[in-house]
């Protein structure tokens, strides 16, 4: 994401890649306040679905509104390796058109290096009638089990096998509709059998699915292909299976975290800023808090106002599923409370190891003590510069805040990890008036 938007490239022509690869650091100034608009791109969480549901269709789909991110190219060259053509358009755009299934068996180098490759199983064993499947990898940030993806399948009547290495399942009659009841509302492991059940035979219904905006947006994508879903954004999912899926084109809906990100942002440095192209009701989690704090928020149809003030007050919050607090930006808000006055709590619901930044914010003065899936975040501290690591996508978001509010410099360690889900997020702060070298 940047201010004025990059236009995605194609595998073959990897220059964003080649960026990320070389763009292990960043050396930030900090004592900026931000200033100025981000017009906010698509949401990574809603694309990568979007892309692996093309694979149920033999007919061409076109996404719109697709950011240029590493975890979009890797999405890509998945789908190629099973036989779909993917084109780069340019300006946010592919064409994605699955005419052959080369193989359900899509190399496992490839797969392991997100967990949203995952996403190609129920597509698989929806149309090809098998999926294998290495066990997902991504961020180290805790275990996420595959077992609701897994559990579900088998309900659908696949035959599931796990292997030291992979999932191995076949349904070589094909799927049939049944009740699922989700031991967890997963995000993916929902996505992936709304995906398998489309083409499913009889109905489907799925209970205590997720209602992330994510998952309604694929939601929407299938019925626009002439899937037949009700109940989208609700907790309870009912899916007719049809024989078959038609092309589409889709516009991705905005990304909420990426918008969460630059709006804490704001107020991490007592700067401005104005963010557009966004559903602010997905973003109330995050506002609230925000004027909890002792933020400005001001929304209109589709935009934010972010301004911070001081002093910030301590606050408490909760990390858990939609409509809750998103865990993928407590460490972001971690930061933020580091300049709070008083002793704040971030209870983290979903992911065991989502607080190992705090090591990191210690060591540019932060007082975080952390017991268990609990931080207690004592305020406000002087941050100041020094060299920090970016441990994953989100962590690594939250070290480049606590950089910018910080005196002095700061270099983060290991970007390359932050690339895979922001686009261009020095690009985009440096025309906040931030202060950052990407080396």
């Amino acid at each position: 994401m940047t201010l004025t938007g990059n236009p995605l490239r194609a595998p073959s022509l990897p220059r964003g890649e080649s960026a990320s690869r070389t763009a292990e650091r960043y050396v930030i100034q900090g004592g900026e306040p931000l200033s100025g608009t981000v017009q906010v791109g698509g949401a990574k969480n809603a694309a990568l679905p979007i892309m692996a549901a093309c694979l149920l269709t033999r007919e061409r789909c076109v996404i719109h509104n697709v950011p240029d991110i590493q975890d979009i190219r890797n999405m890509a060259r998945v789908l190629e390796s099973i036989g779909a053509r993917v084109d780069f358009l340019g300006n946010g755009s592919i064409s994605i058109e699955a005419a052959e299934i080369a193989t359900s068996s899509p190399p496992g180098d490839l797969m392991r290096r997100m967990r949203a490759s995952f996403l190609v199983m129920g597509p698989l064993l929806a149309r090809a009638g098998e999926a294998t499947a290495p066990h997902p990898g991504g961020c180290a940030i805790g275990v996420r089990p595959v077992n609701v993806d897994i559990r579900g399948f088998s309900a659908m009547g696949a035959r599931v096998a796990r292997t030291e290495e992979s999932y191995v399942a076949e349904a070589r009659d094909g799927l049939h509709g049944t009740s699922i009841y989700l031991d967890y509302p997963s995000h993916t492991g929902t996505e992936n059998l709304l995906m398998a059940a489309v083409l499913a035979r009889g109905t489907t219904v799925i209970k205590h699915a997720s209602v992330e905006p994510e998952v309604a947006d694929l939601a929407n994508f299938l019925v626009s292909m002439g899937a037949r879903i009700s109940g989208i954004s609700s907790t309870r999912l009912e899916i007719e299976g049809v024989q078959e899926l038609h092309g589409s084109t889709w516009s991705v809906m905005p990304d909420r975290l990426a918008a969460g990100t630059f709006a804490i942002a704001a107020a991490i440095t007592g700067g401005e800023v104005r963010l557009e192209r966004v559903v602010p009701e997905h973003m109330d989690p995050v506002t609230y808090k925000l004027m909890e704090a002792g933020a400005r928020v001001e929304e209109g149809g589709d935009w934010l106002q972010v301004a911070g003030r001081r002093p910030l007050v301590a606050v408490e919050v909760q990390a858990i599923h939609y409509p809750g607090f998103p865990t993928d930006l407590q460490a972001a808000f971690g930061a933020l409370l580091t300049q709070a006055e008083g002793t704040s709590l971030i209870h983290e619901r979903v992911f065991e190891n989502r607080l190992l930044y705090a090591e990191e914010l210690r060591k540019m003065g932060a007082d975080i003590q952390v017991s268990g899936q609990t931080a207690q975040i004592t305020g406000p501290t002087p941050l100041h510069g020094t060299t920090v690591r970016a441990l994953d996508i989100r962590s690594g978001a939250a070290v480049i805040l606590a950089a910018l509010a910080a005196q002095g410099t700061s270099q983060v360690e290991d970007v390359h990890h932050v690339s895979r889900g922001y686009e261009d997020i020095a690009g985009t702060l440096v025309g906040l008036g931030a202060k950052i070298q990407v080396e």
